[in-house]
């Protein structure tokens, strides 16, 4: 109950904010959501903090990748028709 109370305390504080955008919000709800996915594998002693870093950079930099390419792709679809 108290790690959900977490969360919703989080969310809170954004409508708090003022954070009115769906963009504002989803972004903010995904970090939320990465830094408890990072505490809890920390917590498991699944990887140290250095190399859960070292990987969490690195997944960042390929979903960049992904969407610049995706959005290249949309381009050339919408050309192309």
């Amino acid at each position: 109950m108290s790690k959900s109370k977490f969360v919703i305390d989080k969310l809170a504080k954004i409508f708090e904010q003022g954070l009115i955008t769906s963009k504002d919000f989803s972004a903010e709800l995904l970090s939320v959501l990465k830094s408890k996915r990072d505490e809890f594998v920390f917590r498991m002693k699944l990887t140290g903090k250095e190399e859960t870093d070292i990987l969490s950079q690195r997944v960042e930099k390929i979903e960049k990748k992904i969407n610049t390419l995706e959005k290249k792709l949309s381009k050339k679809t919408k050309k192309g028709k």
